[in-house]
């Protein structure tokens, strides 16, 4: 276990409890915070897991997208957990590196096209309150996507919302998963964004 969290960490045990800690450490290499915290309830952990899960299946977005959405969602929030496993996340499924460790300062950064821009764009206005989603970029995503990308696009913009909030409520910071693959650390932004 690593860090101090706001609540505290669960004795995870049982049958259900030895396999999430045997499952999570192949994946991950030790078990997540969020695992410890959540370990209080159950019910709450288990439709968090079946929701990540059901989510992980879906096929009609590209998943740099999606990965590039949650991190900028994450960025936004303050969620240092999330940014750490987005970046974690996108080393193991070979997915754009250069481009993942650029999502926090994706505004002065070089290397996004204008299709990532966009996507970038669109999860931090689904993050701020009220979300300042324009028709216009709406419009440009869903003729870039089609429509079933754009919902699968937008749901899971909504699940990072609900992921990273959590963790930042529960006080869980980063567990330093990338630094563990030896990646380059994530870029810093070069100007304070806060969700409003």
């Amino acid at each position: 276990m690593s860090g101090t969290t706001r609540i505290p960490k669960a004795e995870i045990t049982g049958f259900y409890g030895a396999l999430a800690k045997k499952l999570s450490k192949r994946q991950f290499g030790e078990v997540p915070d969020p695992l410890w915290v959540m370990w209080h309830n159950r019910r709450v952990l288990k439709a968090y897991l079946a929701i990540g899960g059901k989510a992980e299946k879906w096929g009609a977005c590209d998943p740099n997208l999606k990965t590039f959405a949650h991190m900028a969602v994450a960025s936004l929030v303050g969620c240092t957990w999330c940014l750490d496993l987005g970046y974690f996340h996108a080393h193991n499924e070979k997915l754009d590196l250069d481009k993942a460790r650029e999502v926090p300062r994706w505004r002065e950064s070089e290397v996004f096209t204008p299709l990532e821009r966009d996507v970038l764009e669109y999860a931090e206005a689904m993050t701020q309150t009220p979300p300042p989603v324009t028709d216009e970029l709406s419009a440009k995503l869903l003729k870039a996507l089609g429509a079933p990308a754009m919902v699968e696009l937008t749901g899971y913009i909504a699940l990072a919302n609900l992921w990273t909030r959590t963790n930042t409520a529960f006080g869980i910071e980063s567990q330093g998963f990338a630094a563990a693959c030896d990646l380059r650390p994530l870029a810093e932004p070069s100007a304070v964004r806060s969700a409003t």
